[in-house]
């Protein structure tokens, strides 16, 4: 995953939901300024602006301190036992609120409900400009506007260093040969059938454990785990009807077997360095790698061709 891409994209996402919110919040304050402190009359004032954010779970009112002045302010009524709440130790109140006095507050786990969550905190202010308190408006981020279109992930090369104590002792280790070992070649050619043919769009190979887990382009949502013994069968490909080659495949169908071809030839490249489980997404382009030493590789098709045996070999699997 990239950090870069991924962080861009919450961005995105976070500035979509303060732009929705920014202008509800500033006249909720302006208008909590008007009665501050009367509880009662500042209780009145959220459950009318609470009627104008259905995404909103609760609405409440705090002083400087970030005691809460009000009740919680909920869809199905008032919270009594909120009121007097002491808010100082939650995050977003220890977050810097901008000068223009509204904070959109990195997502955190709330405490009742233990969901993700998010609040919008609004400055109130007096008619001289004076800091009153503060507007808290917490949003249970399933219930949010999300307009943001899904995330893709970048297909580019991510490496991933795995448990520093199988990374320590894997200078202990050496490769056992496995059941998948001794059959690679029907192994693998089995796995080309089901790919290339038979609607297959992710196949990952287990080679210490000789196993796969395939996952289905007409039933994306489950995976089928197939032992050895399905694995050198190639009568395992009737049972999974002919399906036409996807026409959005990032991979081209006549490169599938040379990736797997190239896939288990990391396994034999040296018995301390040496593949665990290899992967191809033909959906994506993605080629998936996981070593001896527990690192990890994710890299498009295209590019983990042109790396030959020497390149894996020469310590780059171990990071």
């Amino acid at each position: 995953m990239s950090l870069t891409a991924l962080t861009e994209a919450v961005a995105r996402q976070r500035q979509v939901l303060a732009n929705l919110l920014r202008e509800p919040l500033a006249i909720t304050a302006d208008a909590c300024s008007r009665v501050w402190p009367n509880r009662a009359a500042l209780n009145n004032v959220l459950t009318d602006a609470l009627a104008k954010l259905p995404a909103c779970k609760y609405l409440y009112a705090t002083d400087t301190r970030a005691i809460q002045l009000s009740d919680n302010i909920s869809h199905s009524g008032l919270i009594e036992a909120d009121y007097g709440r002491d808010r100082s130790s939650r995050p977003y109140m220890n977050e810097v609120v901008p000068s223009q006095g509204f904070l959109l507050s990195e997502a955190y786990i709330s405490l009742r409900a233990k969901r993700p969550s998010l609040t919008a905190i609004q400055i109130v202010r007096d008619a001289d400009g004076r800091v009153l308190g503060f507007v808290g408006a917490d949003f249970d981020l399933r219930n949010l506007p999300l307009t943001g279109k899904l995330y893709d992930e970048p297909t580019v090369w991510h490496q991933i260093k795995g448990d520093p104590a199988i990374r320590g002792a894997v200078f202990q280790q050496t490769r056992n040969e496995s059941a998948m070992d001794r059959a690679v070649d029907t192994v693998v050619g089995v796995m080309e059938e089901l790919m290339a043919d038979r609607g297959v769009f992710h196949g990952k190979l287990h080679f210490s454990s000789s196993r796969a887990t395939v996952w289905l382009y007409d039933d994306p949502y489950r995976y089928r785990l197939l032992d050895i013994d399905a694995l050198t069968d190639p009568d395992t490909c009737l049972i999974y009807p002919v399906q036409p080659y996807p026409t959005d495949a990032v991979v081209p169908r006549e490169k599938i077997r040379p990736i797997l071809d190239a896939i288990a030839a990391l396994r034999f490249i040296d018995d301390t360095f040496y593949l665990r489980a290899g992967s191809l997404n033909i959906m994506n382009g993605m080629v998936g790698l996981t070593f001896s030493c527990d690192g990890s590789h994710y890299l498009p098709w295209d590019e983990f061709l042109t790396k030959g045996r020497e390149f894996w070999a020469s310590g780059v699997a171990a990071g």
